[in-house]
């Protein structure tokens, strides 16, 4: 392949010619960025001053397209950051209307948006909405929580939630189905004492629907727990046919974790130990397995023994 060789006044003016045709493009690019254009964004609708005797519910998108006016840098800076695509609609209008108009609140929209960032445009310009019986119901709080304790550490006692229930108003046939109100998740580690907290509710998805109150109390009891073991007596269950039985050992060693606050009080009248006897009926075990199906709250199984009891039948 033939190889151009230039002389040092050809590379030169190559050299001034692209570095010309460079600045050119750049200057152009400058100028074209610099005009104003209109452009179209998406932005996701929030309500606020909801009607208090009207429970609503739009009948189209909760996403509108908004045309704004901006040159183009700020078109780039707008894509790149993705600030201001939430807008949040007066709704006072529909305590007697059904519909509201967007362009009526332009001026309070821009008013908190910054000057090289005015909305000129609404696509769709109005939104319609339906309406129904609206309703008030208590529904208790469901504490969302994932709590990792130290070694020997752990919760004593039940989560106290202030308060425990909080009222939605909605649509009935919407707030019927609700039979709780989940919190934001409350995530803790490494935890070796009480914990006392405030943490929001989960925030409605739907305008219509609102809660009061909107942050509850969290307190979880926590304490050091140690190891304690009684000797528990085995109860013969599923002995349908009345067999005379024997089982032996009569009485088994379990070990349990529990808080130290509370070991002087635990003991035997708070547990109870079952075996089985319709293991040996349905299956022919020979031995029967020892259950622990009664122990204090928070209270934890750490072993039993012997797991399994001999047992005999005088027919």
């Amino acid at each position: 392949m033939a190889i151009i060789k230039l002389s040092a006044t050809e590379r030169r003016r190559a050299s001034v010619f692209i570095t010309c045709l460079l600045l050119a493009i750049a200057a152009w690019i400058m100028v074209k960025l610099s005009n104003t254009y209109n452009y179209n964004v998406k932005a996701v609708l929030t309500y606020r001053n909801a009607p208090q005797r009207r429970a609503f519910h739009a009948l189209q998108s909760d996403t509108v397209s908004i045309t704004q006016k901006a040159t183009g840098w700020q078109i780039i800076s707008s894509k790149l950051k993705r600030d201001n695509r939430t807008l949040r609609i007066d709704l006072k209008r529909l305590e007697y209307d059904s519909h509201v108009v967007l362009s009526s609140q332009l001026p309070t929209i821009n008013a908190n948006r910054a000057a090289d960032n005015k909305i000129i445009a609404f696509s769709p310009d109005t939104l319609y909405f339906d309406f129904m019986h609206r309703s008030v119901r208590r529904v208790p709080v469901q504490l969302v929580k994932s709590i990792q304790y130290q070694q020997q550490f752990g919760q004593s006692g039940n989560i106290v939630l202030k308060p425990a229930y909080i009222t939605i108003t909605g649509p009935t046939n919407r707030i019927n189905k609700i039979t709780a109100w989940r919190t934001d998740s409350l995530v803790m580690t490494d935890v070796s004492e009480k914990i006392s907290a405030r943490i929001n509710l989960v925030s409605s998805t739907e305008g219509n629907v609102a809660i009061y109150p909107k942050v509850v109390e969290v307190k979880v009891p926590v304490e050091e727990f140690t190891e304690k073991t009684v000797l528990l007596p085995v109860k013969l269950v599923g002995n349908l046919d009345f067999y005379n039985v024997k089982i032996f050992p009569q009485r088994v060693k379990v070990t349990f974790t529990t808080s130290l606050s509370s070991f002087a009080d635990v003991d035997v009248p708070l547990f109870e130990a079952q075996a089985d006897l319709h293991l040996w009926r349905a299956y022919n075990y020979t031995s029967l397995p020892v259950k622990v199906t009664r122990l204090p709250a928070f209270c934890k199984v750490v072993s039993i023994e012997p797991r399994n009891v001999d047992f005999i039948i005088k027919k």
